[in-house]
């Protein structure tokens, strides 16, 4: 792209030319620019880059922000009419967020008090988060999607006092879920029903001085939110995160990676949920660096979305970048065009592999290169906005040879890794510091290491408090000596890049006592464009098989492009010829394994795995533990009269 957002930037550059109060840059810290050293392989302790004292809160970041470039835009908000968007400067937001936050002093919550919010990611959901900070108020996320029963936990276990929905319908099920929990006093506001306007009217009476004190009140240590995990398995629990957690791993992360969003064109358009912790992290990310930040409620637009709001990065799940990927193989139809586009991405592969060599791409390469440029990555740049300089994905490993596609037609993916124990990120890559196949280094001033067990462990200001009413479970992920246990398989080089390589609790021991990690095989199959959802199983089984859920958008431009007439989900899971494409996809990522690994049987679902449907988490994970058991009679059938076969 050629657009560097930073001339030779250096680690400690970070907030701001100038320092602001509450941040020290720690000048006896090595800022280690041409990379980590690790001190071994099992251990790697990220430098401070910047200290911050105990009264820099998430709203002293906002008024940082102001001070800095108060005119300047902040938020561009998406107007009804026309691909257009409307700047609201940083100091306008700020008197926004000051008269919310009087309205919730005047609604009566007292300074720790609970506030739940319920709706898709839009701008007022970061107004609310902002104003109940600024007020000492706690929000609390619940996803749109929860059922009635999930809501009712929330609301007990959180103590919730005042709730925001989205839609009058949300509200309704809300008032539900608090009569069957029995709390009788809650308040309920639908913003689709004037919520912001009423609340605002409660504030009156309530002056700017009792706003201030509610702020000046918090300290690092003060608790920012309690985000309830969806959880691939078990009960979801209360993370208890501090202001702290979330202000010294950002103003580290604008030091340690500065070209992401600390210039003024930095753009960033959240569609992720807000209630999931990641895209929450990335708010006060951006709006405590130096661009603005856009909201997307539905992803159904989210192509025209992308081309008129034109993000410079974007934080994606590995699954949107394969079905960008499938999206553009697939509509190359047949023939030359076919061939072409085939053509253009081992090009692009190449080239970034020629990257990491020591001689670089050759002249004839980058004459390829320049070609297929012209012919189609430009083209599926446009897709993206035509202005992006980097994707950042997590979530999930993403496929090495597809983040050589994204880096060899011009958008390098930074790969991180993160929890919601964590605030969301633990490592990432950054413009300076990537290795294909990691998830980069820790951030500063994050510790990681491996324990003898292969499990990732953790230290650092970013992680939580504590799970909410449940010590016991506090207790159990951290070892006796405070390193958090994060049940994630992975491995440091000696360079101190971080890999992960499964979740502890899915690792599949299969009847012959061969332990297989279904993440490797998962991610594999995934890759091809029919495939949605993949469920390795094969626990105690004689061999490794898989469900597999096909993906209703692509299936009829794949059946298009083999010349298929068309047919439903449930026909094309029977189809002889779909089944052949799988068939060769899974032979595939066999290779990758050994034969005791690979996968021997798969049945193709006749349904997808959904959030709707309670199989997917709001992070798009499979919930295991919910599909083995919905599944269960087909995972059976799998193995019926079959002898053990893993030798």
């Amino acid at each position: 792209m050629g657009k560097s957002r930073v001339e030779n930037p250096t680690v400690l550059s970070s907030v701001s030319d100038a320092a602001v109060d509450g941040v020290e840059r720690d000048e006896n810290t090595e800022a280690r620019v041409d990379g980590p050293g690790a001190t071994n392989a099992l251990e790697w302790h990220a430098p401070v880059l910047v200290r911050i004292d105990e009264s820099f809160t998430i709203p002293r970041l906002l008024e940082d922000r102001v001070k800095r470039s108060a005119r300047r835009p902040l938020i561009l908000r998406k107007q009804p009419v026309a691909d257009t968007w409307r700047p609201v400067s940083a100091r306008a937001f700020y008197e926004e967020v000051q008269q919310v936050a009087s309205g919730l002093i005047g609604l009566g919550l007292e300074a720790g008090s609970r506030i739940a919010i319920m709706s898709r990611t839009r701008y007022e959901w970061t107004l609310l988060d902002y104003a109940a900070w600024t007020a000492g108020i706690v929000p609390v996320p619940i996803y749109e999607t929860s059922s009635i029963e999930q809501i009712a936990f929330v609301l007990t276990d959180a103590d919730v006092d005042v709730v925001v929905t989205e839609t009058v319908t949300m509200a309704e099920l809300v008032r539900a879920a608090a009569q069957r929990s029995q709390r009788d006093g809650l308040q309920v506001f639908s913003l689709d029903s004037d919520a912001l306007a009423t609340i605002i009217a409660e504030g009156s009476a309530v002056s700017r001085t009792e706003v201030a004190s509610r702020t000046n009140g918090l300290s690092t240590s003060s608790i920012a939110t309690i985000v309830y995990t969806s959880g691939t398995t078990g009960r979801p629990k209360g993370t208890v995160l501090s202001h702290g957690n979330f202000t010294e791993l950002c103003v580290n992360s604008h030091a340690w990676m500065p070209e992401i969003a600390m210039s003024p064109d930095s753009r960033l358009l959240l569609f992720l949920p807000l209630a999931h912790v990641f895209a929450r992290f990335l708010e006060v990310f951006q709006l405590s660096g130096g661009g603005v930040l856009g909201h997307v409620s539905s992803i159904k637009s989210l192509l025209p979305d992308l081309a008129s709001f034109k993000p410079s990065y974007l934080l994606v799940v590995p699954r949107v970048l394969e079905k960008i990927y499938n999206s553009a193989d697939a509509k190359a139809s047949a023939g030359a065009k076919k061939r072409i586009f085939r053509w253009a991405a081992r090009t692009a592969i190449e080239y970034s592999q020629a990257l990491d060599s020591a001689e670089g791409p050759s002249r004839s390469l980058k004459a390829q290169r320049a070609l297929a440029d012209k012919l189609v990555y430009q083209k599926i740049l446009k897709l993206v906005g035509g202005n992006a300089d980097y994707i950042i994905s997590g979530g999930a490993p993403l496929a090495p040879w597809l983040a050589h596609f994204y880096r060899g037609l011009g958008i390098p993916v930074l790969e991180g890794y993160g929890l919601t124990e964590t605030v969301g990120p633990v490592a990432v890559s950054t413009p300076r510091l990537a290795k294909i196949a990691t998830v980069g280094t820790p951030l500063p001033p994050t510790s990681v290491k491996i324990s003898e067990e292969g499990e990732v462990l953790i230290k650092g200001p970013s992680v939580f408090v504590g799970y909410h009413n449940d010590p016991e479970a506090t207790a159990a992920v951290f070892t006796e000596d405070g390193w958090f246990r994060t049940g994630d398989l992975g491995a440091l080089d000696r360079d101190g890049y971080l890999s992960i390589t499964g979740r502890a609790k899915e690792i599949i021991v299969t009847a012959g006592g061969k332990n297989v990690s279904p993440a490797s095989l998962e991610n594999e199959l995934r890759a091809h464009p029919l495939v949605s959802q993949v469920l390795v199983v094969g626990d105690q089984r004689p061999f490794i098989s898989a469900l597999i859920t096909l993906d209703e958008e692509m299936l009829p431009v794949w059946l298009s492009a083999h010349g298929l007439p068309t047919m439903s989900v449930a026909q094309a899971a029977t189809n002889i010829e779909v089944l052949a494409s799988l068939d060769k996809a899974v032979m595939r990522a066999n290779a990758h394994v050994s034969r005791a690994e690979s996968i021997r049987k798969i049945t193709v679902l006749a349904t997808d795995f959904t959030e709707a449907n309670g199989l997917l988490t709001p992070s798009l994970k499979v919930k295991r533990k919910e599909a083995l058991s919905r599944f269960s009679t087909e995972i059976d059938a799998m193995y019926a009269g079959l002898a053990d076969a893993e030798h």
